[in-house]
């Protein structure tokens, strides 16, 4: 089974049922794949469901940014949020259109980052890029750090945004914060 869900989280009385479930359904070697969107693990129901589903077997990333609420069974029948009912879903079963959803899926699996015990994974950063983030905490611009590693103001900005890319950041700002976040400016 795969699945997307988008969004903080719900409370904790719906929550704890799915942990309940997604556990019983490990313990019988069902394979859980899970995309949280990256601020759902700050939400102590999520983190906790995510703790312990991961605990249990389950591969969980997360993503900034995710295109839509999903769940995937056996890459044959697909669920969706309902266009007119609020919390309805609507049965997906014809086959282009759920390889579709599985292959938006996988790409965005493939740019998420992993998380191990409620927790996102310390990207890996070469030194480079490391060197480039400190520069970005302390407020350089992309000219002085440009500058100051003796590269093209283009070449900055490729490094710039492969940070992003790599820790999941859409902004200077959040940059920052994840990274201090997650120890990366050791």
């Amino acid at each position: 089974m795969i699945s997307a869900q988008p969004g903080e989280g719900g409370p904790a009385d719906e929550v704890r049922p799915a942990t309940a479930r997604d556990v019983e359904l490990l313990g019988r070697g069902v394979q859980l794949r899970f995309l949280y969107q990256e601020s759902s693990l700050h939400h102590p129901p999520t983190r906790s469901h995510v703790s312990r589903v991961t605990a249990a077997g389950a591969h969980v990333r997360t993503s900034a940014e995710l295109f839509g609420r999903l769940m995937v069974v056996d890459r044959s029948v697909a669920f969706v949020p309902h266009h007119r009912v609020a919390g309805g879903a609507a049965v997906v079963r014809d086959r282009s259109v759920v390889t579709l959803l599985c292959e938006a899926f996988d790409h965005a699996w493939g740019r998420a980052h992993a998380v191990e015990d409620g927790r996102t994974k310390p990207a890996e950063l070469s030194d480079l890029h490391r060197t480039v983030l400190r520069l970005l905490s302390e407020g350089a611009r992309d000219e002085t750090i440009a500058r100051r590693l003796g590269v093209s103001l283009r070449t900055c900005r490729k490094y710039v945004a492969e940070i992003f890319e790599a820790i999941g950041a859409e902004s200077r700002f959040q940059a920052g914060y994840l990274a201090a976040q997650r120890g990366l400016l050791k």
